[in-house]
C-alpha cells in the first residue's frame, strides 16, 4: 500500500538511545552510553513508588499533579503557575517548541548538542538552526546572537551541554541575553545542573528571575535517577506554562514518577552524597585518560567527552570489545557516561589498548572547561 506521509519527515532522523554492552563471560560489562545514574533508587523513593503502586495502575494520575508542583514551587520559590510537567525534559521541550513556533520559525542551539534538539524542532515543523560550538567544545555565544532573524523563537543553551559536558559562564549568557529579543524565548536545559561544580557557571533559575523570556528545563533521569519513570519540567513565566499545558500530552506524568519526584525532593541530603560521588569518580575517570594522552574535555556533567575525531570508531570497537557501551559520534568523539566505580578502572583498561596508530589522528590537547572535581554544586 503507498501511503502518503508529512512533508520533512524524511529529513528526521530516529532518535537513537545508548546501546547495552556485548555480554562477555570473562568481564563485568558497564553500559555508559544514557548517562543514567548507576545507584539504585533511594530508599524513600522506593517506599514512595511502592505505596503508590496499588491504586496508580487503573486510574488515571492526577493531571495537575498538585503535590508535585506544590514541591517544586516550595523547592525554587516559585508559584505552581509557573511550572510545566512532562514525560521527562524532553517532552517539555518538545511542549516549548509545539507551542511557540509555526511552520518555518527557527529554533536555535549549539552543535553539537543535544540529539533530541533537531528532531523535535523538525517534527513540530520549524526550522533548526544549529550553531557549532568553538574550538573548547562550548557554546559560542556571540555566533548564536548574530544568527538571530526574524524569525527566531526559541533558542536552547544546554549548560552543562551535552555531550561535550562544557558550562556558559554567567557573565557571557548575561550579556547574550541583554541581545536577545523579547520575543525569543531562551531555554537554559540544565538536565545536569546537579553535577555543574563550575564557579564561573550560569545558573537558569537567577537568569529566569531576571528576564521575563528565559525558561530553565529540569529533569529527575540523572541524578534523581528517575529515568524509567519520565518526568521533568520546566519553570517559565505564567504566561508561557499556560500555553505549553495546551501541547502537554495528557496524563503523561504518571502517578508512580509523581510520588517518586515528591519523594525524591524530600531526600536531596541522600541524593547530594551520591553526586558528590560520581563528581570525584568524573575527575578519576579525567586524571586517568589525561595520562593516556587522550584530548578529554574537562566535564562538569555525569559523562565525559573525548574527542577522538576519526579515531572514534575505532575507540568505540574497542570499548565494546571490553563489554563497555559508550556514545560514539562518528568522525567528532566519544561520550562515556560515569558509572560504577569499577568502571573507570575497566575503561582506562580497555583504552590503553587502542593501538597508537588509531589514534594517530586524534588531537593531542583540548581546552579544559571546568574543574574536574570538586564538591559544591552550583544549583541552590
Amino acid at each position: 500500500m503507498i501511503r502518503t506521509f508529512r512533508r520533512g519527515l524524511e529529513l528526521v532522523p530516529p532518535y537513537r538511545a545508548g546501546k547495552p554492552p556485548i555480554a562477555r563471560a570473562d568481564v563485568t560489562p558497564f553500559k555508559l552510553s544514557s548517562n543514567e545514574n548507576p545507584f539504585p533508587p533511594l530508599p524513600a523513593v522506593e517506599a514512595a513508588i511502592r505505596d503508590a503502586l496499588g491504586a496508580s495502575i487503573s486510574t488515571y494520575p492526577q493531571i495537575a499533579a498538585p503535590e508535585l508542583l506544590s514541591a517544586l514551587g516550595t523547592r525554587f520559590d516559585v508559584e505552581p503557575e509557573q511550572i510545566a510537567l512532562g514525560a521527562g525534559s524532553v517532552e517539555v521541550a518538545a511542549q516549548i517548541i509545539h507551542a511557540l513556533t509555526s511552520e518555518g520559525d527557527e529554533v536555535m542551539y549549539a552543535w553539537r548538542s543535544f540529539e533530541a534538539y533537531p528532531i523535535l524542532t523538525r517534527v513540530a515543523g520549524a526550522v533548526p538552526v544549529e550553531v557549532p560550538l568553538g574550538d573548547d567544545s562550548a557554546h559560542d555565544l556571540p555566533a548564536m546572537a548574530a544568527a538571530v532573524t526574524d524569525r527566531t523563537r526559541v533558542i536552547f543553551i544546554c549548560n552543562p551541554n551535552n555531550p561535550t559536558g562544557t558550562t556558559v559562564s554567567a557573565d557571557a549568557l548575561d550579556e547574550f541575553l541583554q541581545t536577545v529579543p523579547s520575543r525569543v524565548l531562551v531555554v537554559v536545559d540544565e538536565a545536569y545542573v546537579h553535577f555543574n561544580t563550575d564557579p564561573n557557571s550560569a545558573v537558569g533559575l537567577d537568569l529566569f528571575r531576571r528576564y521575563d523570556n528565559v525558561a530553565v528545563l529540569h529533569t529527575f533521569s540523572k541524578a534523581y535517577g528517575l529515568a524509567g519513570l519520565r518526568v521533568g519540567y520546566a519553570i517559565a513565566p505564567a504566561e508561557v506554562v499556560a500555553e505549553l499545558r495546551k501541547t502537554a500530552i495528557p496524563f503523561a506524568v504518571t502517578a508512580l514518577a509523581q510520588a517518586a519526584a515528591v519523594a525524591s525532593l524530600e531526600a536531596e541530603a541522600e541524593l547530594q552524597a551520591r553526586v558528590d560521588t560520581l563528581v570525584v569518580r568524573r575527575g578519576e575517570l579525567t586524571t586517568e585518560l589525561e595520562r593516556l594522552g587522550l584530548p578529554v574535555v574537562r566535564s562538569s556533567a555525569n559523562f565525559v567527552w573525548v574527542k577522538t575525531g576519526a579515531a572514534t570508531a575505532a575507540v568505540e570497537e574497542t570499548l565494546a570489545a571490553h563489554s563497555i557501551s559508550a556514545r560514539a559520534f562518528p568522525g567528532e568523539g566519544v561520550r562515556i557516561s560515569i558509572g560504577e566505580a569499577a568502571s573507570v578502572a575497566a575503561i582506562v583498561r580497555a583504552l590503553a589498548s587502542v593501538p597508537a596508530s588509531e589514534l594517530a589522528s586524534v588531537p593531542a590537547s583540548v581546552q579544559a572547561s571546568a574543574p574536574a572535581a570538586t564538591h559544591t554544586p552550583v544549583h541552590a
